[in-house]
């Protein structure tokens, strides 16, 4: 299950409430794609932002209209008994695997994060992708925190943030972290810029922002580097350019995703959870000219 294509879709908000219309239909538009997974509250799905209702709601909405693709349910929590708690709820709605990135206030030691990953693992059946997402959590882990965490009963995959852009250094870091955990640990690249890198170094999965929302175009790329067209799909995510630019430009990918599929018609006007306001007017436009210059609309 932790290979290929999984697509990390929002999670609209409307008044302040989860807007279950706009996420069941976000849902229903990956398995009609037929991407290799769903991560249903990842960063991209502000899970952070939700109350444990609320998360235990996304993730039954999640299951429940994925059909037979594997669903992944983000289960982070400041606290480890909350994280405890949201496992178990994934459990029940169904969900084929959790999530987990090591959320912090205070800083985190490798030993804290350990322990962590130790204790889900102990009390939940379900493989857990260990995510390593330095710029929401703050915390940043090592290639030997990765192995003892891998070590673990239960260690699925491991999503990396992106590899660097020269072929050979990108494979090297690939191969490091390879040598490093169990052979059935899977690594997924995240990074949508660098996805083919990734890919092409020897990743097997990649972790994708955009797949939540336009998971065709994704879905495209995933496959050519897969099977061997890494050219082809190098070429495609260059055509992209501008849409990576878009990220680094307004501070991230949740903004520029979100404007994108409010402009689809996929999630309402201003679906981010507050305080994150979302893009202005102006920025809006820029994203939408975009969107019509690299045919993106569906």
């Amino acid at each position: 299950m932790f290979t290929g294509l999984s697509a990390f879709p929002l999670t609209p908000l409307a008044n302040d409430g989860v807007d279950e219309t706009a996420f069941v239909r976000l849902i229903e538009r990956l398995a009609e794609a037929k991407v290799d997974s769903i991560t249903a509250l990842g960063s991209t799905g502000s899970y952070a932002y939700l109350g444990s209702e609320e998360r235990s709601r996304v993730a039954r909405l999640a299951v429940g209209r994925a059909g037979e693709t594997p669903v992944f349910i983000g289960i982070g929590a400041l606290r480890t008994s909350h994280v405890l708690a949201n496992a178990e709820n994934a459990e029940q709605a169904g969900a084929s695997g959790v999530l987990l990135a090591p959320m912090t206030y205070q800083p985190l030691t490798d030993d804290d994060v350990f322990e962590l990953f130790r204790t889900v693992t102990v009390n939940s059946s379900l493989p857990v992708i260990v995510y390593d997402n330095p710029g929401t959590t703050h915390f940043t882990f090592t290639t030997e925190l990765y192995g003892r965490i891998a070590e673990l009963p239960g260690i699925a995959s491991i999503k990396i943030p992106g590899v660097p852009a020269d072929p050979e250094q990108a494979q090297a870091r690939v191969q490091e972290i390879r040598a490093a955990v169990p052979a059935h640990v899977t690594i997924g690249v995240s990074g949508d810029a660098r996805a083919v890198a990734g890919l092409a170094a020897g990743c097997d999965a990649w972790y994708s922002v955009i797949g939540g929302t336009l998971p065709a175009l994704a879905m495209r790329i995933t496959r050519a580097a897969l099977e061997g067209r890494v050219s082809e799909a190098m070429a495609e995510s260059e055509r992209l350019a501008p849409l990576w630019q878009l990220f680094v430009e307004f501070g991230g990918s949740i903004r520029v995703v979100a404007a994108i599929a409010e402009q689809l018609g996929l999630a309402s006007k201003s679906s981010l959870p507050l305080p994150l306001q979302g893009l202005t007017e102006n920025q809006r436009a820029h994203v939408g000219r975009i969107v019509d210059e690299l045919g993106l609309n569906p």
